[in-house]
């Protein structure tokens, strides 16, 4: 049977039929999907972990035991996994391990580009990358077969369109595959210098192997077209080049990215004239074709930046420009943060106090957007406690009377307990604001450790952010709703002018979550109205201003009265449907 799929659906259904047995991750758009859609299949063990590196080892010790096993994350969290995967890379795989890494070109949703094909190059993991769905179903099973075949962890690389485009995928029945026998080898898994030196040996020689695997056409494949010019392409690169180009050119699509074939490489640049490459974000395969002394034209025609096209690929090879479109002429329409978000009223509070708000990654990283522009800094998941307590440090004692952090439940649980341990181990003076809106919000609504409830929706022990704030050593920790503007700037006040870290919790749920039913709408009375612009200051996007006066669009408002607090004329009212 076929059915139409996502590229992670896709991923997801491979795994079940290669027969996975445990699936660990953390929700990381393009990626959160595979993870999400492994719950639809039973007789395996899914969780949502903490953190990114917490997930790689549970997968770890999943493939030691002997089990199949997954993790699958967003280019940055292969970061914060970078720990264990490169210690792994040594220890290879008792049962297949996976592990699934989304790029991001573009950056829809991430703070930056990075390429992961440097991480299989680096970390001597062998990398698969997919096309389409077909091939992310067919990819990750013959990961999961290579990776015990060859004694070693595989990366499967997506990026944002592969990840979020749909394609017919055939649907087969899963494996049944064993749980492995557990066996004690030290030599093998503990990797202390003396133990990891003759494992060295053993990846080096691994990858001779999978050099020669490489130059198969399993996954790296020749299109014969009889041009006499060839691209080297892969992924949704190979895509675009096909629309672009059609049967004009020959084609090597590289479905193993890492290692790279050097033979078929030179033997297809022996048939063709002209020879390009074409691969999104960094040279990877370029300058591997230019080590082997082979001519190619690559990034000097395209771009490093962001994503390509297939306009930009069929200019760039063929000389064909296509006329050129004049924009519609449509208002921009940037991110904002929803109407009734619980975000809104801590950075109306922190904007209206003039102090610096060290960010994080979350959609509270919209509170630097205008008109709140309360935000300073967001650097990774987690810096923005760690990062706060480092700008205090550099400031002195009064930098601490004007500075805050702001990080969600989810982050803060992901990697911002550690900062909080350091502000206090290091006699810090810092106000970390944790905004606990009741739900991984960003990623699409994903439970954590804080909601109680599993990636199953089961009930489970739900972290007490009050009890983890207090065990670390911080005495003053206190929870204010931050849709009360007068009691939360009176809580920032007061912790502010405190001598020792503190910690507000502002907790109010998601506007989004299903459970969260606010009433009625909100409504400006005209003739009461002043046009002050008090309650635009709050960036909600029901709000607008018209004729010199404020108008409520009743589609967008949910009712949440934030906007009632802020006019000091009485003119916003709350009325019930």
């Amino acid at each position: 049977m076929k059915k139409l799929l996502l590229g992670n659906a896709a991923v997801a259904r491979g795994a079940y039929e290669a027969g996975v047995k445990v699936v660990s991750s953390y929700p990381g758009t393009p990626s959160t999907e595979i993870t999400e859609n492994m719950v639809q299949y039973e007789n395996l063990h899914v969780e949502w972990a903490p953190n990114e590196k917490v997930a790689a080892e549970v997968a770890i010790g999943a493939s030691i035991r002997g089990a199949r096993a997954m993790s699958c994350m967003k280019h940055v969290g292969l970061n914060v996994m970078a720990d264990p995967i490169f210690t792994v890379s040594y220890i290879g795989a008792t049962g297949g391990l996976v592990f699934c890494v989304a790029d991001d070109p573009g950056m829809h949703s991430s703070q930056n580009e990075q390429d992961s094909r440097h991480y299989a190059k680096a970390a001597k993991i062998p990398m698969l990358e997919p096309s389409d769905s077909a091939e992310c179903k067919e990819f990750t099973k013959m990961a999961f077969a290579i990776s015990e075949e060859y004694d070693t962890p595989v990366f499967i690389r997506l990026s944002t369109r592969v990840s979020h485009s749909q394609s017919l995928v055939e649907l087969c029945e899963p494996e049944e595959v064993s749980l492995k026998p557990y066996e004690k080898n030290i030599p093998k898994h503990v990797m202390m210098p003396a133990m990891a030196k003759g494992r060295h040996v053993v990846v080096e020689e691994r990858t001779k192997k999978l050099l020669a695997l490489a130059e198969t056409d399993t996954f790296n494949k020749i299109e014969n077209n009889g041009s006499r010019i060839g691209v080297i392409t892969s992924g949704v690169s190979y895509e675009y080049a096909k629309e672009a180009l059609g049967d004009s050119v020959n084609y090597l699509k590289l479905g193993m990215v890492y290692p790279l074939p050097e033979k078929l490489i030179l033997d297809f640049a022996k048939n063709v004239d002209t020879l390009w490459c074409i691969e999104e974000l960094d040279p990877v395969f370029e300058e591997h074709i230019r080590a082997l002394g082979v001519a190619v034209k690559g990034k000097e025609y395209f771009t490093l930046l962001g994503e390509y096209s297939q306009n930009m690929i069929r200019e760039a090879v063929a000389g064909v420009k296509l006329p050129s479109i004049a924009p519609a002429d449509i208002p921009a329409r940037p991110p904002v943060m929803c109407a009734g978000c619980p975000h809104r009223g801590t950075f109306y509070v922190l904007k209206k106090l003039g102090v610096t708000v060290s960010g994080d990654i979350g959609c509270y990283t919209l509170g630097a957007v205008a008109p709140l522009q309360a935000v300073d800094t967001t650097i990774c998941m987690g810096a923005s406690v760690s990062a706060a307590h480092g700008m205090s440090c550099a400031g002195g004692e009064e930098t601490n009377k004007k500075l805050v952090s702001v990080i969600g439940d989810s982050t803060f649980i992901h990697s911002g307990i550690t900062g909080l341990i350091d502000i206090v181990y290091n006699k810090g003076n810092n106000t970390v604001i944790i905004l606990d809106n009741s739900i991984t919000g960003m990623t699409g609504h994903q439970d954590n450790p804080t909601t109680g409830k599993t990636i199953r929706g089961e009930a489970t022990k739900q972290v007490n952010l009050l009890a983890l704030c207090r065990a670390v050593g911080v005495e003053r920790v206190r929870v204010e709703d931050p849709f009360d503007l007068v009691g939360f700037e009176k809580a920032v006040k007061e912790e502010l002018a405190a001598d020792e870290p503190s910690v507000i919790i502002a907790q109010r749920p998601c506007a989004l979550l299903k459970g969260v039913k606010y009433s009625g709408y909100c409504a400006v009375d005209s003739d009461a109205c002043r046009g002050c612009k008090m309650c635009m200051k709050l960036g909600c996007p029901a709000i607008s201003f018209k004729d010199g006066k404020a108008v409520i669009d009743r589609n967008q408002c949910n009712g949440c009265s934030l906007c009632t607090s802020v006019c000091h004329f009485g003119a916003i009212r709350k009325e019930e449907k």
